[in-house]
């Protein structure tokens, strides 16, 4: 079984920084694309972050300058660093990604890290 693990939100001022992690565990072969999502109160999730298992990288615009998706191949891990955070960032952040196993390939959704960003 695999398990995606978020950690690193909390609360952070207008401005501020947070870097959030997506740690991968299981009977893994490889993580192929991951991303990473947000949902405010009342909306939809939205698609943030992309960074395929070569490591190109893709953003929504809103985030384009402000936010850096990486990967560490060997510890399993994804990384969001979050720059000159807005109000408007305020959402719980989830990773997906896709998983290669010995017999299987799946997708599989981390629990969630609440980032909340006061003005």
């Amino acid at each position: 079984q695999v398990q995606l693990v978020e950690s690193g939100g909390g609360l952070v001022q207008a401005g501020g920084s947070l870097r959030l992690s997506c740690a991968a565990s299981g009977a893994i072969i490889r993580i192929n694309t991951v991303r990473w999502y947000r949902q405010a109160p009342g909306k939809q999730r939205e698609l943030v972050a992309t960074i395929t298992s070569s490591g190109v990288t893709n953003y929504v615009d809103s985030v384009k300058g402000r936010f850096t998706v990486s990967r560490d191949n060997a510890k399993k891990t994804v990384f969001l660093q979050m720059n000159s955070l807005k109000p408007e960032d305020t959402a719980v952040y989830y990773c997906n990604a896709d998983v290669q196993m010995v017999f299987t390939r799946a997708d599989y959704w981390g629990q969630g890290t609440q980032v909340t960003v006061s003005s």
